[in-house]
């Protein structure tokens, strides 16, 4: 006679899977547990470490940058216009200094957003950080801010001036790394290629950087973009009279000139009470320089005395004034009426 078959009752089944599935879930519920919460503490991002981590990569942006000019391997070309109507320019400069620049902040911080004003496909998986804490930076920042990976946003601009720097004017020329937490500057590195100097700061920790001993605002030296200063020497003219301007290339420069720079440095910096920029400027270009402005009490807003937000698009559209150890309100008050997106 043959077997009889057994016939297994498609409910039954579902109900012993889920079962199955219960006792797998208490069984290893905590397990899975623990390691996301293990996933979540890594999310953690040192920012003394971060500081010295952004330290090293201006510096060896600076020296890729450095190097370019000295072959006089430059191979400029253009990235198209600004609204102005003001050819940006594309150097070998520009991109051997992001490759190192990029590529050691994003291999030692895979989690933190990084944006660079330039883009390249070049992969440098060997760019790591020497772990190396500069000891200027151990002796002021004595103990590390740990905050979530997700709340930082880095800006660097591997090459600040790239028209001064093609026109062989290296005093302008900077490399720059910003973070910004939240959308608010923190951490900002100023690095000079061709002198080596680089100035930092971590908001409410410490700067090797102070202000100078002395500033006006009646009238202030006005330090402004040699670009494009047709337009904002008139907009200064309206706002202080017969005032001194200074023309000059590169953010990052016009940030240092309201500071106190070291004595081997003073002769061949601009010193200026004031930065002024009436037009659109990226966010590369600037946040660095307003991490420093607020770490020594110094201030960065739009013409309308708006705080920046650093996180999103990389473009500020709203112009942008700078003082330190001055009535920033005073000058903004004396301002002409003025809609960057207007001009």
């Amino acid at each position: 006679m043959a077997p009889m078959g057994i016939r297994l009752s498609p409910l039954g089944v579902a109900v012993f899977c889920l079962l199955g599935v219960g006792v797998i879930y208490h069984l290893y519920a905590g397990v899975i547990s623990s390691h996301l919460a293990a996933f979540r503490q890594t999310r953690k991002v040192d920012l003394r470490e971060l500081l010295a981590v952004s330290v090293e990569a201006a510096v060896l942006g600076g020296i890729e940058v450095k190097k370019v000019r000295d072959e006089n391997g430059l191979k400029e070309k253009s990235k198209g216009k600004t609204r102005e109507g003001v050819s940006e320019l594309l150097t070998m400069g520009d991109l051997q200094s992001h490759r190192k620049m990029f590529n050691l902040i994003s291999n030692t911080f895979p989690e933190v957003k990084v944006n660079s004003e330039e883009h390249d496909n070049m992969v440098d998986k060997a760019a790591t950080w020497s772990q190396d804490i500069p000891a200027d930076i151990l002796d002021k920042i004595k103990g590390g801010k740990d905050v979530p990976a997700e709340s930082i946003t880095v800006w660097i601009d591997p090459l600040d001036a790239t028209q001064e720097y093609t026109e062989n004017l290296v005093k302008y020329v900077t490399t720059m790394v910003c973070v910004a937490v939240d959308g608010k500057p923190v951490i900002g590195v100023i690095h000079q290629p061709f002198t080596g100097f680089t100035a930092w700061a971590f908001v409410g920790q410490g700067s090797n950087m102070r202000q100078r001993s002395s500033y006006s605002i009646s009238p202030p030296k006005v330090i402004v973009s040699r670009s494009h200063s047709g337009e904002v020497k008139n907009f200064i003219h309206d706002a202080f009279g017969n005032t001194t301007i200074i023309e000059a290339g590169g953010a990052g420069y016009k940030v240092l000139s309201l500071l106190e720079m070291p004595s081997s440095d003073t002769g061949s910096i601009d010193q200026a009470d004031a930065y002024v920029h009436i037009t659109f400027i990226k966010k590369w270009d600037i946040c660095a320089g307003a991490a420093l402005l607020n770490a020594l009490g110094g201030h960065m807003t739009t013409l309308k005395g708006e705080d920046i937000d650093y996180s999103g698009t990389p473009l500020n559209k709203g112009g942008l004034v700078a003082s330190v150890n001055v009535d920033h309100k005073a000058i903004l008050e004396k301002l002409p009426n003025w809609d960057p997106e207007k001009h």
